[in-house]
């Protein structure tokens, strides 16, 4: 069979043998053929290795397997499995939470924006408890959440609401190229450093690329349906971490805050 080099999902996988929903992914990739998944197994202890293999030979046409050796993080797996995807001709390639606290049903309606919009280059997922929507975030986590996005959006000079959704689509292009080209030095909020490298690699001095505003570039979608799934990684105390993680960002990516004058090395 010929593959329709559409859209691949990286999703990363730590022990997630008792939370991955293998089922989810099986019927959503035979009905969904412009779909195709690479997950990415960050050196799992458990039995997820197994799961992920039967799980990739049940369809291998849209189904992969990357296996990392040593646990390295969520940032470094999401990295490699960029890097992996970058080798073929997909036309976005985007990073989605193994336990789908995102339904997949979600995922057309992000690419969809694309097709809306020809001059974006990434849509996020974000978790806005809009009526209508069902968003399922406990009190703690959303308001720590609000917090943290709140002091990140300082830190990009960016209006973003929601950094840490783990549903994200990007156009694959040479900026995508470029933004994952090396490992991140957040491994927390490697989200957020992902805008940073973004707005670091638009500013070009070539004066005849013309001025861009990177929010014309990037969109939040409000997503549908949102919900916490038990046995996350994440704990209460990893979100005290952000202040030093963003500290390292802003240090590392210096003037990275919106002003006239940026340039799209694409345009």
């Amino acid at each position: 069979m010929t593959p329709n080099y559409d859209t691949l999902i990286v999703v990363p996988c730590y022990n997630e043998a008792n939370r991955l929903p293998s089922n989810a992914f099986q019927q959503f990739a035979n009905t969904h053929p412009q779909y195709h998944f690479l997950f990415v197994n960050d050196g799992s202890t458990d039995h997820t290795l197994s799961h992920l293999q039967t799980l990739a030979q049940s369809n291998p046409d849209q189904l992969a397997l990357l296996t990392l050796p040593k646990n390295k993080g969520k940032a470094i797996a999401v990295q490699q499995g960029f890097q992996n995807a970058q080798a073929k001709p997909y036309q976005y390639i985007g990073f989605w939470d193994a336990d789908l606290a995102t339904p997949l049903d979600q995922l057309p309606l992000l690419r969809e924006k694309f097709d809306e919009r020809k001059q974006l280059k990434m849509v996020f997922g974000s978790r806005v408890n809009l009526l209508g929507r069902k968003i399922h975030r406990t009190f703690f986590r959303h308001y720590l959440g609000r917090i943290f996005a709140t002091a990140a959006s300082i830190t990009l000079g960016l209006p973003i609401y929601d950094t840490q959704c783990g549903a994200k689509l990007f156009k694959a292009d040479l900026t995508l190229q470029k933004i994952f080209k090396d490992p991140f030095i957040s491994k927390w909020c490697f989200d957020v450093e992902i805008l940073a490298r973004y707005l670091t690699i638009i500013r070009n001095p070539n004066k005849n690329l013309g001025p861009i505003d990177p929010t014309d570039h990037i969109f939040e979608f409000p997503l549908h349906a949102w919900q916490d799934v038990k046995g996350s990684k994440m704990r209460w105390y990893d979100f005290f971490k952000g202040p030093y993680q963003l500290f390292k960002i802003s240090r590392t990516y210096k003037k990275i805050k919106i002003r006239s004058g940026y340039r799209d090395p694409q345009k």
